[in-house]
């Protein structure tokens, strides 16, 4: 039996998965506010601010960022040259999915389905 997806995105299968990681979120979150602090990255990925500094370190030693501290911040500079990782996906470029998703949701965007 097949089980269809509701308005909020579940499927009912009692699982509940997305098809970006946390590490694609990050990623994504840091796009579209490049000076933000990783207490608002954390918030809006729905992780702790542990994971996500863990999570920019990868990305950081990765290539897909770099971190510079401006005063008592620090601001990022995304790599969108770097490639997937995944086999299945390492033709593709990282700034491919920055494209897509990078630019905040405007409000209608936001309730389509």
């Amino acid at each position: 039996m097949a089980s269809t997806a509701t308005a909020d995105g579940s499927t009912g299968s009692g699982r509940n998965w997305t098809f970006l990681t946390n590490h694609g979120h990050v990623l994504l979150s840091i796009a579209r506010d490049p000076t933000a602090r990783l207490r608002d990255v954390a918030a809006e990925v729905g992780v702790t601010e542990r994971a996500a500094q863990a999570i920019v370190a990868d990305l950081e030693a990765g290539g897909y960022l770099h971190r510079t501290r401006v005063g008592r911040r620090n601001e990022y500079t995304l790599n969108p040259a770097g490639r997937f990782r995944h086999p299945a996906e390492a033709y593709r470029q990282v700034g491919d999915l920055l494209a897509l998703f990078a630019e905040a949701p405007t409000e209608d965007a936001a309730h389509q389905p």
